[in-house]
């Protein structure tokens, strides 16, 4: 499962405690989530299902075949949401005789013909509807609904939005569209055969082995799945969708798109072949499932989910060439789903305690194929970005990666069992090196493989093949919570050419021990000290040197997950930007340099140098600390500026030139901008428009109302919507309602955005745009979910939908007779009462 992360990463200031103080609820010690008891054995689940459009609901026919796990029973006990239940049956045969049941509080126990032993099969059918719109379980900040079955644009009433039927398992939904047991330590294989209207292609787990046509302009397809797998990666997709073929090896790799999404497809998905066959190598173990599809749908619930064979998407990854030419921005999260296919559903967390088995590694699999293709500097920006991420929810500070006292199962989907989970697992990688790593993940998959695993588990296979004993590591990183944070002293003995770094740890409680890399750096170069810090306070170490260092780098190569408190001269800095070769050292110093350039212009030196930096990343972020209506910065950058705003190889640096030249408002660009807004690049036709913004604005409103936003990126939301609102551009309204929606937030991080978010929010209220509010109360009705139990934003976001809809009614009041209007009330009006219950 890969996150859904709303607008301008809301996740974070939802959760950060920078708006306010939020309820930790995963830290209590009275609850103890033990891991489900196996008292059945799942064999086999078959199904026969037809969906029913106009209701919204499924009629479905089951044969599931069982057997007790242990323990002779005599009943069989399902998780079965909202459905209403016609028979069951024991099938021996073909041949059904009754059996007596009770379905009650979601749950179907079935009363056996006799007690079976274990090993000893017997076959159950179970003739049902599913009616997902009665189910009543709820989401989670990273699968905002929960409700497993979902029909979208069922009636064809919207006509820019196809139809579409998708679901969604985890963590415990799949039981909302077939009786099972729910539970991630169950493992089954499945065939379902699925009726559609003819003009729909289907997706399901496994091969199709057969599709015929029936009556009725319906069509019946056969997907089989032959290797046995959790039922939260059950899946089933029907919609109009194209699908674009592609190969690995002898495997099918197919793309599931919208038609206007098919010249672009391989694009998007184009490199998975190459990453199948990367990981497979990586790994050791070849891709071992019959197929691997993707598909994309409207209105999900999440950002990805790894559904073994069929992989779900949010509509985001359709992207366009303007997107595409900047940065596929879904790539890492098509490899964190492929790499699911190891870490997951091969090998399947045998409870949501144990999560950081599935969702710590797929987080690592985007560094591993960022390090691949892209090389080490990219894959620790990306690395850099997870861990502030983390560190940005003061909440998770207090979570361990092992959680067995978590409130509710969805609270393990967060920024530990992500984030701070992949950058343990680098730093694991690290300290045994990557033979006896990559071999370690070799032995913890095929001595688990088609089961379930834990972390004591992947444990005691690297501990088999490396040899050392890795419990210390287990204790404080998977079992233990927060991080190091540390401060560190230096001191210089000139008569015996020594110098001594003190490291203290001053965070609260744990007491860490780790591997840390030291740089001392003497006339310009560093030299690599590595040390074991133990001890809470005093880790004194002694190095002969030739003088005193001009600087001292600590967590020099950037592994160790910790808070660094340092102060550095912009002498300094710009040193360990010129003669670092580690990425996390060199953004470290451009970015220390953006912040303090205003106030200290030694520092510009460092943003000088770094405008020529090999990584695209620091290239970008020394131009977002140029201010060049400044003189002493003009003189010292605009050349190169210049040079970069038309020809870097990377069109988002463009974009970032673009945007720092216009800063100047200087006339003489104005040439260079227009040439801007014919390039493919989104990124360098918004920013090109942002300078005309700043030259000649009145040319603005004509020349934004061209430029194509559908699906556009957060960033270049941002980027334009200032001007989108300042000259009220009616069409671009839909595109800036998700950001607008979360206006007082935005505030919080960037007043002048927020302000302009305000704007927006207030115009879209005081306007008759369907869309634009559709858009609003669908982007707010998801954060329900991922606020989770914030009172004080709940209330914010109840006022901010109150304040809407007090200027929609003033709207209705001067066009009574308004239909789009009374539907945006309505719309509304639901999303306060969701809130409300």
């Amino acid at each position: 499962m890969k996150k859904l992360i709303f607008s301008l990463s809301l996740l974070g200031i939802f959760c950060s405690g920078n708006v306010f103080a939020q309820t930790n609820t995963s830290g209590r010690t009275e609850v103890y989530q033990q891991t489900h008891t196996l008292t059945t054995e799942l064999k086999h689940t078959k199904l026969k299902v037809k969906f029913d459009y106009e209701k919204e609901q499924m009629s479905g026919e089951e044969w599931l075949t069982a057997a007790p796990y242990f323990y002779p029973t005599d009943s069989l006990v399902l998780d079965a949401k909202g459905m209403l239940i016609h028979e069951v049956a024991l099938d021996k045969k073909g041949n059904k005789s009754p059996l007596k049941y009770e379905y009650k509080n979601d749950m179907l126990k079935i009363n056996l013909d006799k007690t079976y032993s274990k090993n000893q099969d017997y076959t159950v059918y179970i003739k049902y509807t599913a009616r997902p719109n009665e189910v009543t379980q709820k989401g989670s900040s990273a699968i905002s609904d929960a409700k497993g079955l979902y029909f979208v644009n069922a009636q064809g009433t919207d006509p820019d939005k196809p139809t579409q039927i998708w679901t969604q398992g985890e963590t415990e939904a799949s039981s909302a569209w077939f009786p099972t047991i729910d539970k991630p330590n169950q493992k089954t294989t499945q065939e379902i055969y699925m009726t559609v209207p003819d003009k729909y292609v289907t997706l399901s787990n496994g091969l199709m082995k057969s599709s015929n046509r029936e009556n009725g302009g319906l069509r019946t397809d056969h997907w089989v799945m032959d290797k046995k797998h959790a039922p939260y990666l059950f899946f089933m997709g029907v919609g109009d969708y194209v699908v674009v073929k592609d190969k690995w090896r002898n495997i099918n790799v197919d793309y599931y798109v919208e038609k206007e999404y098919e010249p672009y497809a391989k694009q998007i998905f184009g490199n998975t072949p190459e990453m199948l066959e990367f990981f497979s190598k990586r790994l050791n173990y070849d891709y071992p499932w019959s197929k691997f599809a993707q598909m994309t749908a409207r209105d999900y619930v999440s950002g990805a989910m790894e559904n073994t064979t069929a992989v779900l998407h949010q509509e985001s990854a359709q992207q366009k060439p303007g997107d595409l030419i900047d940065e596929n921005r879904w790539e890492g999260t098509i490899a964190h789903e492929l790499f699911h296919h190891w870490f997951g559903d091969l090998v399947t967390a045998e409870s949501w305690s144990n999560l950081s088995v599935n969702e710590s590694f797929a987080n690592y699999s985007q560094y591993l194929w960022n390090e691949h293709k892209y090389g080490k500097d990219l894959a620790d920006y990306d690395l850099m970005k997870e861990i502030k991420g983390y560190m940005a929810d003061p909440s998770n500070l207090s979570k361990d990666l092992v959680r067995f006292s978590y409130h509710n199962r969805e609270d393990m989907f967060d920024g530990v069992s992500y984030n701070k989970g992949g950058a343990i697992l680098h730093m694991l990688r690290n300290y045994l090196g990557d033979d006896a790593f990559f071999a370690g993940l070799t032995d913890y998959l095929k001595t688990n493989e088609y089961g379930t695993g834990e972390a004591h588990q992947l444990r005691l296979s690297l501990e088999k093949v490396s040899g050392k004993d890795l419990n210390w590591f287990f204790n404080q990183w998977f079992y233990g919570s927060g991080h190091p944070k540390l401060s560190y002293t230096t001191n210089f003995e000139p008569v015996k050419k020594q110098v001594t770094v003190t490291i203290n740890q001053t965070q609260m409680g744990q007491n860490y021990q780790f591997p840390l890399a030291i740089d001392l750096y003497e006339n310009g170069k560093p030299t690599r000290k590595n040390v074991w810090v133990n001890a809470k306070e005093k880790n004194n170490y002694t190095f002969t040197v030739s003088k005193n260092p001009d600087l001292v780098n600590i967590n020099a190569d950037g592994v160790l997950l910790a808070e660094l408190t340092d102060t550095k001269t912009a002498d300094q800095y710009l040193s360990q930007y010129q003669n670092s070769k580690e990425f996390l050292s060199r953004y470290l110093a451009v970015d220390n340099a953006t912040e303090n350039v205003a106030k200290n212009p030694a520092f510009l030196k460092v943003l000088v140098a770094a405008l020529k930096d090999s990584n695209f990343r620091i290239r970008m972020k020394a131009l977002s600390g140029l201010d060049l209506s400044k003189p002493d910065q003009v003189k010292a950058a605009i050349s190169e500026v210049e040079k970069m705003a038309s020809n870097d190889p990377k069109t988002l640096v463009q974009g970032a030139a673009i945007s720092a030249l216009a800063k100047s408002k200087d006339k003489k660009y104005l040439p260079l901008f227009e040439k801007g807004l014919n390039a493919v690049s989104n990124s360098v036709k918004a920013n090109s428009l942002t300078g005309i913004a700043a030259v000649d604005p009145a040319r603005v409103a004509a020349l934004a109302e061209n430029i194509d936003l559908e699906g556009a990126s957060e960033d270049l939301i941002s980027e334009l919507l200032p001007i989108i609102v300042k000259n009220k551009i009616e069409k671009q309204m839909p595109a800036i309602a998700s950001t607008a929606a979360f206006y007082p937030f935005i505030k919080f991080q960037n007043p002048e955005l927020g302000t302009a978010a305000e704007e927006g929010f207030n115009w879209i209220m005081s306007s008759d745009n369907l869309k634009a509010t559709e858009n609003l109360t669908k982007i707010l009705g998801q954060a329900k979910g991922q606020i989770g139990n914030n009172p004080q934003a709940k209330m914010m976001i109840v006022q901010i939908l109150q304040d809407g809809l007090a200027k929609k009614m003033q709207v209705l009041k001067a066009n009574p007779s308004s239909k789009t209007i009374n539907a945006q009330i309505d719309l509304i009006n639901k999303a306060i009462e969701a809130y409300k219950k």
